[in-house]
């Protein structure tokens, strides 16, 4: 099966995220079609993808779903080796009530707090509809965890289609710095951990465009979360100790070269430089280039 997913800005758009983990996820491949918001390249992707005009939207070969929901159970009926679903028929009618709960609530909370994947911000003042809509969210997780988390880190244990849809609500949890229980926080950080969202995240974090709508003037909190990789930076000098993008094969760059954990790596251009720097152990082939390297 051949899939194309079309997608908007990495660090913004939290449908389009939710689109790459219903794929990347459960280990799909899958070809990208990216456009910025707004921008004509945007308008031509929305063509591209009539009638539905709206991210995610997933090719599946000639034919065509537009919404998340859609995908998540297009993909299930088309892969029930995968776990997109709990297999136990109550649990997946819970899984499939908080999911759809994700994908038609929590307005204040998502409207007041936009996801930023580049940013935690320290002094955000939350309004008492994004508080309600918190403990809403509290509830939700304990009762699914209590209930049905055995065997996992997860809503259901394991990884399923319903935590794709609440990932970046958890993001948004952590860049506004919203209250979270002990349990709260435990998923959040499984979410952030999981290898696919780092992917996503690194990305988001390299590309240069800023788009003022999502950005607020806050002060900004130390760190990235979990998964950041310590001492690595884009660095002016070389040379590399490479020869070939651990990427794509093509050589490397001159001016696209990361300085990680000591090593001098390059890169065939500054993209696949900055993911790799924003968070390299997201990222297999360069984890097992620095090995080769030291070795």
């Amino acid at each position: 099966m051949t899939y194309r997913l079309y997608i908007m800005d990495r660090a913004y758009s939290s449908w389009s995220l939710r689109g790459h983990l219903l794929l990347d996820a459960f280990d799909l491949p899958f070809a990208i079609t990216h456009a910025e918001w707004p921008s004509p390249e945007f308008d031509a992707l929305k063509a591209e993808i009539a009638p539905g005009r709206t991210v995610p939207a997933l090719k599946i070969g000639d034919d065509l779903a537009w919404d998340s929901l859609a995908m998540a159970e297009t993909l299930a009926e088309l892969h029930p080796e995968l776990s997109y679903w709990p297999k136990d028929s109550a649990a997946r009618a819970a899984a499939r009530s908080l999911a759809a709960e994700m994908h038609s609530g929590f307005s204040a909370l998502r409207s007041d707090c936009p996801m930023n994947l580049r940013r935690r911000y320290d002094g955000f003042q939350a309004s008492e509809a994004v508080l309600a809509d918190v403990a809403r969210v509290e509830e939700l997780w304990g009762w699914a965890r209590s209930r049905y988390g055995d065997g996992g880190p997860f809503l259901f244990g394991e990884y399923g289609a319903v935590d794709a849809f609440f990932t970046p609500l958890a993001s948004r949890l952590d860049t506004y710095g919203l209250p979270q229980s002990d349990m709260a926080a435990a998923y959040v950080d499984a979410l952030h951990r999981v290898p696919a969202f780092r992917r996503w995240r690194a990305m988001a974090c390299a590309a240069p465009r800023e788009n003022p709508a999502y950005e607020f003037d806050l002060p900004r909190r130390d760190g990235f979360g979990p998964g950041a990789t310590p001492l690595a930076a884009a660095v002016s000098d070389g040379p590399a100790l490479n020869d070939a993008c651990p990427y794509s094969g093509k050589p490397v760059d001159a001016g696209s070269i990361a300085e990680i954990a000591g090593l001098k790596i390059g890169y065939c251009n500054p993209f696949c430089r900055d993911k790799s720097v924003a968070d390299v152990e997201a990222w297999p082939a360069s984890v097992q280039l620095m090995a080769d390297l030291r070795s």
